[in-house]
């Protein structure tokens, strides 16, 4: 019984495999293939061409904040580097 488990086991993965096989060597899905292939690039192409050009509103939007800085001249040094030495 088990020997016949196996080899219906063994049979479906050889026909899955084959049938794989033939579906992705077939010449429809290798022409369709060529086909998406050529088509994406127009696609892409159009795609690219009818993209709107947007009015740069963001100047003087940022302002830098030099708070930070100056708060870390103020506290002590770190010193992580400090904590791995053995004393």
């Amino acid at each position: 019984m088990k020997k016949l488990i196996k080899i219906l086991i063994f049979i479906l993965i050889l026909i899955f495999f084959f049938t794989t096989y033939k579906y992705y060597s077939s010449s429809k899905n290798i022409e369709s293939k060529k086909y998406n292939r050529n088509n994406i690039d127009e696609i892409i192409n159009n795609k690219i061409s009818n993209l709107p050009l947007l009015k740069n509103d963001t100047n003087n939007v940022i302002e830098f904040n030099d708070g930070f800085s100056n708060k870390l001249k103020n506290d002590k040094p770190r010193s992580f580097w400090n904590l791995l030495k053995s004393k």
